[in-house]
């Protein structure tokens, strides 16, 4: 009782002082750092802006393995504000690459070691007031073998096949200054806190409702208890209060951290889905005595999820993944990954545009400004912690663990996140339940499952799904983590179309041919086109089993491992500076559904410009059920179908003018059209300034992209030009160029080539605003000129208050999500009561278990390769689809029969997993599969291959079973009926 007294008096008493309200704030610390290399006390410092890091200007011209490590250090000198004296001050880095010790004012302050996560440090009782000069720098060692001070582990994902090794501090710095009761930031590393978490709940989609509920941490550093009071404001994307409304009162005795609440029903909501970035601005205020003592606001979405019947849901609709397994980096040329927010805006919402719907982010965590983008563009992400290829153990383990901890806590806010994957590889069931463990923890109620790669059949992953193959489930959702790894360059149209490539043509990969990483633009486009039906076909509305999808690797072009001609990797739909290939265009083509296709489209490949000696192919890319030709409006007749989207018409021949392709239904309804007319000789430039919404900011690290293309008289691009183009830059900006295929790749070079008629380069602003004007010329052509202006930055004593990407504007263009089904029913399944052999009889369940894992076999002779499968009940079977051990290679000699009537008789083919065998229409109670010849083993997929040679990805394949010729071994089968 005495001491309740004591600390009601003592509130009454620090509430009479508590008279002022106080604003919490947060700069931006990104400007007037000094950077030099090695530990030399010479005074060769460079002035940048962050984020900069040291080696950023060897993107794309050198290897990703001969990028420069070492030491750097990081400087800044700066004053706080007039005023803040017992406050508390906080500094927050979203990343350095790879470790770096901090000091303050000369002091050691900590050491940050795994060169991903953003960590933080209080560094409050460190800071001298105003007009003092206080100083912070960072010693910074990027080398690719750091090793862990404390146990002496190397990091898994400092590797140098995968993770661009951009040294230093290539992301933000902010500076938060609080009073001494305030909400706590999400960086755990140091800091040991968790900050604000804000989740819906009781989501009703159709009412547009849910429950809204804040938690946020808050911390009492005053000597005094205090009684605080929290409140919650919603404002939507206009900035209109959505919704007001209080939570917990409690008492916060001194140095104590407690959890804070509110919750309430929130009606006509916008909920976040793809290609619809809806976001609110929550803000959470602390209260003394009525009065703020600390305000925080966080940027976030709503939407609902499920993970079910094989499938993953948005709001409450099925949506089919496709999309790319991009690396983190997310690199541009002669800049690397330190690129302004609204550039990551520009790259993310390519991919929206290009319809896809998830990134998967490659191997670590990406760094917040991707995150946020993604966020503002609607596009979903799967979010790693940290790894290479494989499982860790012991301390390799715990910096994995302790990674993937931060990176949930940091992000679990930001509604793009559907998916944290625990490991680029499977990992052990201990080791996912351990991550399942800190997503239960940290983040129960966003609405993300959390799985791995393969895991096809761990009871604790949530999802899964293979690298190169097609998984399907009835249970969770299984997604192939990336497919489709063929390369080819931008400049390379077809073999009739200068500089003449010969489609695959280029050095050896490791001592052997490398067609598919040296493909022309036509060939890469057909096997990404080849290779998403696999993925389309078994999609959701196709059975009870069903893929839930897959994302191709990678979106663009990347300073990381590479197979083909150049030192970098031409996987890309689109290059290294964003210009589309045709694979981007194909994707657009196909991917433009939830499930099911909802706008039709059509594309033709390549150009129309060409010699009278040509005659080529002409490939289509529809979503039509049948594509006529045209030129100058004479039908040339109607394509070869294959692979659902893709139509050939063989050998015709060139004649200038205009080509058009016509989709249409089975009505010959037309539903899309796509034409490609000749040009004529370039004769001018054309230059078009890309930049943030709000124009290029001086602040020394914004950007400004200019597109160069080659034009004819009328204005039409020249699509086979590769002009020479010289530039000259007046102004306030640094030249940063381009990319184009020649010496050192071009970069940092004024004089770059454009590539099929068009290219693209991009200027850095400096510290100074003014007039930029950049000058294009090229010899026989018309010049061209830009002139624009930088504006200026508030900024003092190092402090702005102009956050990166608060700025930009959410990408609304694909409109809240339908509340219409994604899909049609193409089939019904027809269920298996049981089945029967003479061959392991007791292991016949594993031919239809659901379980990819497990498969039926018989012992190896001919005379016992057959198996009866009991329906539920007597069904005309029309179809039957099966996954059979060896399916790339393995070729299986069959007989189906229904009820002793035969329905199929032939060889199976290979596959990437399933293939569907159609059957004479019978209705029968009782199928059969026999074995009525012996196997053959042909690899018909050898040239997709990009995994160690020492690793079978193809299942169940050992010494035995390889040249065992009389074997009928199946993963799993299903059985099909039409549907009237």
């Amino acid at each position: 009782m005495k001491k309740t007294l004591l600390y009601t008096a003592l509130i009454l008493f620090n509430t009479a002082l508590f008279s002022q309200e106080f604003k919490r704030e947060k700069y931006n610390f990104n400007s007037d750092w000094k950077l030099k290399a090695g530990d030399s006390n010479d005074n060769s410092w460079k002035n940048v802006t962050l984020p900069h890091a040291y080696n950023q200007e060897e993107a794309f011209e050198k290897d990703i393995e001969h990028l420069t490590t070492g030491i750097v250090w990081y400087r800044k000198k700066f004053k706080l504000l007039k005023g803040i004296k017992n406050n508390k001050v906080f500094i927050e880095f979203e990343g350095i690459r790879q470790a770096g010790v901090i000091y303050v004012n000369g002091q050691k302050i900590g050491l940050h070691e795994n060169g991903v996560m953003a960590f933080g440090f209080d560094i409050s009782n460190l800071l001298k007031p105003y007009p003092q000069e206080n100083c912070i720098a960072l010693r910074i060692d990027n080398d690719w073998k750091y090793k862990e001070q404390a146990t002496g582990a190397s990091y898994q994902w400092n590797n140098i096949n995968f993770n661009a090794n951009y040294g230093g501090i290539p992301k933000n710095v902010f500076l938060h200054i609080t009073g001494k009761l305030y909400q706590t930031l999400p960086l755990y590393s140091n800091l040991k806190t968790t900050g604000v978490y804000i989740y819906p709940s009781q989501i009703n989609i159709q009412a547009e409702s849910a429950v809204i509920n804040v938690e946020s941490q808050i911390k009492n550093e005053f000597d005094t208890p205090k009684m605080a009071t929290f409140e919650v404001v919603i404002e939507d994307l206009e900035g209109h209060q959505k919704a007001l409304f209080s939570g917990d009162k409690i008492l916060i005795n001194p140095n104590e951290t407690k959890i804070i609440k509110a919750h309430q029903l929130v009606k006509k909501l916008n909920f976040w889905s793809w290609g619809y970035g809806y976001l609110y601005n929550v803000k959470t205020i602390l209260k003394i005595d009525g009065k703020t003592a600390d305000e925080v606001v966080t940027r976030t979405g709503l939407r609902k999820t499920d993970f079910k019947d094989g499938q993953f849901w948005l709001n409450d609709r099925v949506l089919q993944l496709k999309g790319y397994a991009q690396r983190t980096s997310n690199e541009w040329p002669a800049i690397g990954m330190s690129v302004p927010a609204w550039l990551s805006d520009f790259s993310n919402k390519m991919i929206v545009e290009g319809n896809g719907n998830l990134v998967r982010w490659m191997h670590v965590t990406p760094w917040k400004q991707d995150i946020e983008s993604c966020d503002r563009v609607g596009l979903l992400q799967a979010m790693p912690a940290g790894d290479t290829e494989k499982d860790a153990q012991g301390d390799t383990w715990k910096q994995r663990v302790n990674l993937m901890r931060d990176a949930i806590i940091y992000n679990r806010n930001n509604p793009s996140i559907i998916f944290y994957e625990s490991g680029n590889e499977s990992i052990s069931e201990a080791h996912m339940h351990e991550m399942k463990s800190l997503r239960y923890t940290y983040d129960p109620f966003g609405g993300r499952a959390i799985g791995s790669r393969e895991m096809l059949d761990s009871r604790e992953a949530e999802y899964g799904g293979e690298m190169l193959y097609i998984n399907k489930s009835a249970g969770k959702p299984l997604w192939a983590t990336e497919y489709s790894r063929d390369e080819g360059l931008r400049k390379y149209w077809d073999e009739f179309s200068p500089p003449y490539h010969k489609e695959g043509d280029g050095p050896l990969y490791r001592g052997n041919p490398a067609e598919a990483y040296n493909h022309n633009q036509d060939k890469h486009a057909i096997e990404n086109i080849v290779r998403w039906y696999d993925y389309y076909r078994e999609r959701p509305g196709t059975g009870k089993r069903v893929s839930s999808g897959g994302v191709n690797i990678i979106f663009s072009d990347s300073n990381t491992h590479h197979r083909g001609e150049v030192n970098y990797r031409t996987s890309g739909e689109v290059d290294a500076m964003r210009i589309p290939k045709d694979g981007f265009w194909a994707h657009q083509v196909m991917w433009d559904g939830w499930v099911d296709i909802e706008k039709h489209r059509t594309h033709i490949m390549g150009h129309w410009n060409y010699s009278d000696s040509v005659t080529k192919n002409i490939y289509v890319v529809s979503t039509a059920s049948k594509v006529e030709l045209f030129l100058n409006g004479s039908s040339l007749g109607f394509g070869n179908r294959s692979s659902e989207f893709l139509f050939t018409f063989e050998n015709i021949k060139w004649k200038s003018g205009a080509l058009k392709a016509i989709g249409y239904d089975e009505n010959g309804t037309t539903l899309s059209e796509d034409s490609k007319s000749t040009s004529d000789e370039p004769y001018a430039i054309r230059l078009k300034l890309n930049t943030n919404p709000n124009g290029l900011t001086a602040d020394g690290a914004d950007t400004a992209l200019i597109d160069v293309e080659t034009v004819d008289k009328e204005g039409n691009r020249c699509s086979i030009s590769n002009n020479m183009i010289s530039f000259t830059l007046e102004g306030p900006a640094e030249w940063l160029g381009g990319i184009a295929l020649g010496p050192k790749n071009y970069i940092l070079s004024k004089e770059i080539p454009v590539e099929n008629g068009i290219n693209r380069v991009m200027i850095q602003s400096m510290i100074q605003s003014g007039k930029i004007k950049i000058k294009a010329v090229s010899k026989g052509l018309q010049p061209a000129e830009l002139i624009f202006e930088s504006k200026p930055i508030e900024s003092s004593n190092g402090l702005s208050k102009q956050l990166p990407g608060t700025d930009l504007p959410s990408y609304l263009e694909r409109g809240p999500t339908p509340k219409t089904s994604s899909y049609t029913l193409k089939r019904k399944p027809v269920y298996i009561l049981n089945a029967v052999s003479p061959s392991n009889n007791n292991d016949t369940y594993k031919s239809y278990d659901d379980n990819e894992l497990t498969e039926w076999r018989n012992d190896g002779n001919i005379n016992t390769g057959t198996i009866t499968y009991t329906l539920a009940k007597a069904s005309i079977v029309n179809e039957i689809v099966v996954k059979l051990t060896g399916w790339r290679s393995k070729i299986y000699p069959i007989r189906i029969l229904a009820d002793g009537q035969e329905v199929f008789k032939g060889n199976t083919t290979q596959s990437l997993g399933y293939i569907t065998i159609p059957l004479k229409p019978i209705l029968a109670e009782k199928i059969t599969i026999e074995l009525i010849g012996i196997n053959t083993e042909k690899d018909n997929f050898s040239k997709i291959t990009e995994v160690d040679p020492t690793k079978e990805l193809d299942l169940f394949k050992d010494k035995t079973s390889v040249d065992a010729s009389g074997q009928l071994r199946i993963v799993e089968i299903e059985f099909y009926e039409k549907i009237d």
